[in-house]
């Protein structure tokens, strides 16, 4: 018990005392995770606005498919991308292994299917009579797809939110594919997992707070603008 307390204490100290390791570790996974999902969410919503509103051969299908996606444990995907970019394999000359944009590709394919899922739920649950009258009233396909997607403003956010909650504290693939290099690939859950086998676990609930705050704080945020009567009526 008194090893935990002063552990504890020795987190605490590290955060307030702007740790710089840490907090650069910090830095690399907020950095590689907010690219990530900037990258996957116009080509995620735009699919799932077409598995919502569309009728093509195959669409029950994909629906299924990024269902069963979101259920893939990460270090699965990380293998896959890692025969993918390692020397021997088909992408290995682009020397992507262990490297930031590595630990991105795996991201983006990790929130991909839950921005899909999450996504195509919120867009279906919308009065399809919005994109209707737009689409009467004139509106192009772009402007009707903006006015649907902001009656459905705050379920998307949840699924940015989840994807974003998802991709910056798995371990899995990061460790996988970024290879947890000091100064360069390592990132908060890797950090993590690197200091509890070693023992040292003050910088690792000093990270795992920041975690919590962040999860904290975007959630806060969102019931603020909820409970504004932001929402779409």
């Amino acid at each position: 018990m008194e090893a935990l307390v002063q552990a504890s204490q020795d987190a605490l100290s590290l955060l307030f005392s702007g740790d710089k390791e840490l907090w650069e570790i910090v830095g690399i996974s907020f950095q590689v995770s907010l690219l990530a999902l900037i990258i996957a969410i116009p080509p995620a919503l735009l699919l799932a606005f077409a598995l919502a509103y569309g009728q093509f051969v195959g669409r029950r299908f994909l629906i299924a498919l990024f269902s069963t996606m979101l259920s893939v444990p990460t270090v699965v995907i990380g293998l896959t991308l890692y025969v993918l970019l390692s020397r021997q394999g088909p992408l290995g000359e682009w020397r992507l292994l262990f490297t930031q944009t590595a630990m991105m590709l795996g991201q983006i394919t990790l929130a991909f299917p839950m921005l899909v899922s999450i996504g195509h739920s919120a867009l279906q649950a919308a009065d399809r009579r919005a994109w209707e009258t737009a689409r009467t009233l004139g509106a192009s396909r772009l402007r009707a797809l903006l006015t649907v997607t902001y009656e459905v403003r705050f379920g998307l956010l949840a699924a940015v939110l989840a994807s974003f909650g998802r991709i910056i504290s798995e371990v899995g693939a990061s460790m996988m594919l970024g290879g947890n290099i000091l100064h360069h690939t390592r990132n908060i859950p890797t950090a993590i997992a690197l200091e509890t086998s070693k023992g040292e676990f003050a910088q690792g609930i000093a990270l795992g707070l920041v975690l919590l705050v962040m999860a904290l704080a975007l959630n806060v945020l969102l019931h603020h603008f909820q409970g504004k009567g932001y929402v779409g009526s």
